[in-house]
C-alpha cells in the first residue's frame, strides 16, 4: 500500500503505508502530493500514522544502492520533504504507531508532536552503528527538537528508545495503547484548529530558519 490521505474532521490524516514505509522516490512523490492536497483543500491539521509495525524505516537503501549516481539528488529530496514538514504551515503531529528508525525518526521529529505507542515499538538513531554520520541537516533537524541531552543520548548511542523512555527524554509529547495512537494525536491538535495558516508558517520559519537551510543545503 502507498501513502493514502482520509480526514477526520478537519484533521488531515495521512496514512505513510502497510510495510517498512520507506523513502522510495515514489513514496517521496506521493507524500509531496498529499500534503498539496491537505493545504488546497483547507485541513486545519496533519496527522501521519502507518498501517504497519513501522511508523517509518527511513530511506530506501534498496534503491540507493542501485542509483548510487543519484545520491546527493535522493538525499536532497528526503531533506526537503523534513524541511516541509517542519515549517508546514499548519499544526502537526506524528502518530508513532510501530518502530521509527533513522530518517524515519526524523520525519516524526519534524512533527511539532509526537505520540508514540507505550508497549512496543522503538524510535531510534542507528547511525553511529551503522556508520553513516548524519548530513548537516539532519543533525540541525534533530538538534532543534531535542534538548542537548536528549540530542547526546539518541545520536551518539544508537539507542533504541521505547515509548515511555522516548517520553522522558521529551523525545516524543505523549504515549498511548495499541490502537489509541492515531486518535490521542488527532486529539492533541483538534484544540489548535483555526490557526492561520499564514502566520503559523511564519513563525515556524523563524524558529526553524537555521536547520531549514541546512537542509536545502545539501
Amino acid at each position: 500500500m502507498t501513502a493514502t490521505l482520509d480526514y477526520d474532521g478537519d484533521i488531515a490524516i495521512l496514512n505513510l503505508g502497510d510495510d517498512e514505509n520507506r523513502f522510495s522516490p515514489e513514496f517521496l512523490d506521493t507524500v509531496d502530493a498529499h500534503l498539496d492536497t491537505v493545504l488546497a483543500k483547507g485541513a486545519q491539521g496533519l496527522v501521519t500514522t502507518a498501517d504497519s509495525k513501522f511508523y517509518s524505516n527511513g530511506l530506501d537503501l534498496d534503491w540507493l544502492g542501485a542509483h548510487s549516481d543519484q545520491g546527493d539528488w535522493y538525499v536532497g529530496r528526503v531533506q526537503g520533504l523534513f524541511a516541509r514538514v517542519l515549517t508546514f504551515p499548519l499544526p502537526t503531529a506524528a502518530a508513532v504507531v510501530g518502530h521509527a528508525f533513522g530518517a524515519g525518526a526524523m520525519l516524526a521529529i519534524a512533527h511539532d508532536f509526537r505520540v508514540m505507542r507505550d508497549d512496543r515499538g522503538f524510535f531510534c538513531f542507528p547511525e553511529v552503528d551503522i556508520r553513516i554520520p548524519f548530513t548537516p541537516g539532519m543533525a540541525a533537524l534533530i538538534q532543534a527538537k531535542l534538548t542537548p541531552q536528549a540530542a547526546v543520548a539518541s545520536m551518539t548511542t544508537g539507542r533504541r528508545f521505547g515509548g515511555v523512555d522516548a517520553q522522558a527524554y521529551g523525545i516524543v509529547d505523549a504515549t498511548t495503547g495499541e490502537g489509541a495512537v492515531t486518535s490521542a494525536a488527532t486529539n492533541l491538535l483538534r484544540p489548535l484548529a483555526g490557526k492561520d495558516s499564514g502566520t503559523l508558517g511564519a513563525i515556524k520559519q523563524g524558529m526553524f530558519g537555521t536547520a531549514v537551510q541546512a537542509l536545502q543545503s545539501n
